[in-house]
């Protein structure tokens, strides 16, 4: 079983802070000062580490308005519905020639900064820029091609497991260990992409299940409205690590903006972590 594990200066584990991520996806509206400020906002909020995405609409799907690269199902965000998947990646993406820039400056804030590769050149790309760690998203996690690749860095994991059967976790456990990788955190994740975060549906006894099924550190990320799960999946439920989108403002509207949290929100969210985390270890 994984007690603790560092990352930079760090430390992750069941008796440590709960690691906190501002995960920062679309929430840029394709402007570099918009992400600059996300960036300074998650640092004011106290979150430990920026999570961006790497890739391009070209390296993750087809310019296809065939009836299969369509955006459709009632559970998606209004944002995506009925847009093309290459036209929602294009106004996602983050722009390569940022990422260098913005690891530097969530760095001189005290903040670590990692992302999320979706293809082989990517993590090329990512180990150009010496990341110290990297997150896999859950459609990624059957990626065995990708998986293999980030592994072979030999750097630690942060996996999201939100559409994987049991068996697929442990094929990307499996594959992550053989191949290479340092330590790794598997995180709980209800894709729900809710703006109604219903606690009855989080199912966060996965959170503990994980950490003994798999011998890893786990967590949450979550991907709806509100504070409340994410609080709760940390300081009551044995989740080492959080990861929540941060937007500046929801009425700005954007792909993920539906289940971010504005800053203050961000902020209280830690609060609330912290105020729990000092009170039990003063019991």
């Amino acid at each position: 079983m994984t007690k603790e594990i560092i990352i930079g200066n760090r430390k992750i584990g069941s008796k440590q802070p709960t690691f906190i991520i501002a995960e920062l996806s679309g929430n840029h509206h394709q402007n570099y000062d918009e992400a600059v400020e996300l960036i300074k906002a998650a640092a004011d909020a106290g979150a430990d580490a920026i999570k961006i995405q790497t890739y391009t609409a070209d390296t993750l799907t087809l310019n296809s308005k065939n009836e299969w690269f369509i955006v459709g199902g009632k559970d998606q965000p209004d944002a995506w519905k009925n847009q093309s998947l290459h036209d929602l990646y294009k106004t996602a993406y983050t722009p390569w020639e940022w990422q260098p820039k913005l690891k530097k400056i969530a760095e001189d804030l005290g903040m670590l900064f990692f992302s999320t590769p979706f293809d082989e050149t990517a993590v090329d790309f990512l180990e150009d820029m010496d990341v110290l760690f990297y997150k896999i998203a859950s459609y990624e996690a059957v990626h065995i091609p990708l998986l293999k690749k980030v592994a072979q860095t030999g750097k630690p994991v942060i996996i999201s497991v939100g559409f994987a059967t049991l068996r697929e976790v442990e094929l990307a456990v499996k594959t992550l260990k053989e191949n290479g990788s340092g330590e790794i955190v598997v995180l709980h994740c209800v894709t729900e992409y809710s703006d109604n975060a219903r606690l009855q549906y989080m199912n966060l006894k996965t959170i503990e299940d994980i950490k003994e099924r798999f011998g890893v550190l786990s967590g949450f990320s979550d991907n709806n409205a509100g504070i409340q799960v994410p609080t709760i999946a940390t300081t009551v439920a044995g989740g080492s690590v959080v990861e929540k989108h941060l937007t500046l403002r929801r009425e700005d509207g954007g792909p993920d903006a539906q289940f971010s949290l504005e800053p203050e929100e961000f902020k209280q969210m830690v609060a609330n972590i912290r105020k729990v985390e000092k009170d039990r270890s003063a019991i």
